[in-house]
């Protein structure tokens, strides 16, 4: 039991969480402070999400059809792929200690040219990349077989571009071609790379006897200052400093033994992506944003429940479960998935001192109304999309 037990985190808990919150990648799995002995291992996965809809007509307040609707937004989330490592030790018989590397949030969309709304023949489709590293060195403390706490700090990097293109943002109260109609359409802005700390602290209970371990693991929110330049419609070229806080977020962890080589596991997922928002300086001096910056996401709470087997001393497998509820259905144009539910097939080849975790995902995505805030108002109608990812962990004890 012991030795699925810690086997199953990356693919059957983690592959899915490739569009889980819009944004987030990892999960931030921290599963490796379990493994017993010196233990380390690479992982690699790859994720081809199909997200695309169609335009609603736009119609400025006084009546106008500016748009009629209809066009297509093509696939605008783009294929990626994550990488991580890790690395854990015993120090004693109490304390150990683990290295971990992952890639925790990103986004990579832009729209294209079929889109009237959201995107310009001539001058391409709103963008929004992003990408964060992170390096987190953790502690572990056992105070008797059963009870342990964990903690640490965690490093991270994170740069981004935003580019706003098409007639969703153009000012709604003033015919199209006069000055000053073309509102934030043709705006850019680059937040220019930067490292921030955090932290990591959690508890965990443990019955090794039954396979029973259930650990919660709050990850600290990281506020970054990027050097930001800012050009094009809407305002004046300038450079300025933007705080952006990338989410806090809870992670509750359990699995215990249910018969004979057989594991139930799952997880509760939490994160305030109501705190992660981009708002440059020049941006937001303009009236026409109203207050409002880039990005508005809703906070999420995503859950995953499976079910590991033993079948013989080389293989094992795992299936599970992940569900996130949809939310308000107007959301970002940057972000724009709402919900999910997903299946993860996972198998464990072990040979040795060697552990071949490898597994599939395959995700589908809620509907979803894509908003620019001027006014709050559908600018596209997603639906029928979903996620196909594959990876694959690597393990070695020594």
């Amino acid at each position: 039991m012991k030795r699925i037990a810690t086997t199953i985190g990356l693919v059957a808990l983690g592959t899915g969480a490739a569009t889980a919150g819009g944004i987030d990648r990892s999960g931030q799995n921290i599963s490796i402070l379990f493994e017993q002995g010196r233990y380390a291992e690479f992982s690699f996965s790859h994720s081809r999400p199909e997200v695309s809809g169609t335009d609603s007509p736009l119609v400025a307040p006084n009546g106008v059809v500016v748009a009629p609707g209809g066009g297509s937004s093509g696939d605008v989330a783009k294929n990626f792929s994550q990488f991580g490592f890790a690395f854990k030790s015993d120090v004693n018989e109490r304390l150990s200690y683990a290295v971990i590397y992952d890639e925790p949030f990103a986004a990579d969309i832009e729209y294209g040219p079929g889109s009237f709304n959201l995107a310009t023949p001539d001058n391409g489709g709103t963008v929004a990349k992003a990408h964060a590293h992170a390096l987190t060195a953790l502690l572990r403390w056992k105070f008797d077989e059963n009870f342990s706490i964990h903690g640490g700090l965690r490093a991270q990097q994170a740069d981004g571009h935003i580019a706003l293109r098409g007639a969703a943002y153009q000012n709604p109260f003033l015919p199209p071609g006069t000055p000053g109609s073309e509102g934030f359409n043709g705006y850019d802005v680059d937040l220019k790379r930067d490292w921030a700390p955090g932290y990591v602290v959690g508890v965990a209970y443990e019955r090794p006897e039954i396979a029973l371990r259930v650990a919660l693991t709050y990850q600290s929110s990281i506020k970054h200052e990027f050097d930001t330049y800012e050009s094009g419609a809407g305002v004046a070229p300038g450079e300025s400093v933007t705080e952006v806080k990338t989410p806090q977020s809870v992670n509750l962890d359990f699995q215990t033994g249910i018969m004979a080589d057989t594991l139930l596991f799952g997880q509760v997922r939490w994160v305030k992506w109501s705190e992660f928002l981009v708002d440059p300086q020049n941006f937001l001096s303009n009236p026409l944003s109203s207050g409002e910056g880039l990005i508005g996401l809703d906070n999420t709470i995503t859950y995953t429940l499976g079910v590991g087997r033993k079948f013989n001393d080389t293989w094992s497998g795992a299936a599970s479960v992940s569900y996130e509820q949809k939310d308000n259905h107007l959301i970002s144009p940057l972000a724009p998935t709402n919900g999910r539910l997903g299946l993860t097939l996972a198998a464990i080849y072990t040979q040795d001192n060697m552990k071949i975790t490898t597994g599939v995902n395959y995700t589908t995505l809620g509907r979803a109304a894509p908003e620019t805030g001027t006014p709050d108002t559908a600018r596209a109608d997603f639906r029928d999309n979903d996620a196909l990812s594959a990876g694959v962990k690597v393990g070695f004890a020594f």
